[in-house]
């Protein structure tokens, strides 16, 4: 099913673009075999050879909504984010109307960028499901770049997740912590699942059974979800969160 979204998914944007020469990619965990629904977004980036219309706009940003009502029995619809825009616009970061679909909805917006995981992401390991690829006219990110992602993670974490909620993105924070150590590291960035199990085999968090936990819960989030001990847990994890959090400073401070 999920294969048969994306393939759904890709044909309507191409049904709206054709003419504009589009080039589409999946990236992010379903590239990286680690998409779980329940959990996990369907990363999508549609760019076009030639300026998308106000007219196309308008049929695109209501395009996840469109296919969630004519297949009233799909769940993944409504995982797809990303954005939609001109490729000069994105490849030059300026200002010009882009579709964006997101967790919070969707909209047309003044421009659409990339943190560098995602461009990290979508040039080493991003799937083109139709249209030219063009990816050689990118820029892999520096090690540098990495770092500047990963310590925004990190101001992040150190001020959204000293105290959490009955949400699965609680869970969350401790496998975005492994990733960003391994990409300190390493100067790579891979799924959040493999940077969990990494950082449990070289013993680099202090709350390990935490983030076993974490890790189980990643791989099959809906065996959790209607389960009312998970979400009370989920609403404790702000001071081991904060814990491996203090191993990913010192992995800052100590990084080349």
């Amino acid at each position: 099913m999920l294969k048969k979204s994306i393939d759904i998914m890709t044909s309507s944007i191409v049904s709206i673009l054709e003419s504009n020469q589009p080039s589409i990619y999946i990236f992010g965990s379903v590239a990286l075999d680690d998409f779980k629904l329940g959990w996990s977004d369907i990363d999508i980036l549609c760019l076009t050879q030639t300026p998308i219309t106000d007219e196309q706009m308008n049929e695109l940003v209501s395009l996840r909504q469109s296919l969630l009502e004519k297949y009233t029995d799909n769940k993944y619809f409504r995982s797809f984010e990303g954005g939609i825009l001109n490729f000069n616009a994105f490849i030059n970061k300026t200002t010009e109307k882009a579709v964006y679909w997101g967790t919070s909805g969707q909209r047309i917006t003044d421009s659409y960028t990339f943190d560098s995981f995602s461009m990290y992401e979508l040039i080493s390991d991003g799937i083109l499901l139709y249209g030219k690829d063009i990816r050689d006219a990118l820029t892999v990110p520096s090690y540098n770049e990495l770092k500047n992602a990963v310590i925004h993670h990190y101001e992040a974490i150190r001020k959204y997740a000293k105290l959490t909620d009955r949400s699965i993105y609680s869970v969350g924070w401790l496998l975005d912590i492994a990733r960003c150590i391994y990409t300190l590291k390493t100067g790579k960035v891979i799924a959040k699942t493999k940077a969990g199990e990494w950082a449990l085999e070289n013993k680099l968090c202090p709350v390990s059974d935490t983030l076993r936990k974490a890790i189980d819960i990643r791989k099959d989030p809906l065996n959790y979800i209607h389960d009312d001990n998970f979400w009370t847990w989920t609403e404790t994890l702000g001071d081991d969160i904060q814990k491996f959090a203090d191993i990913l400073q010192e992995e800052i401070e100590n990084s080349f």
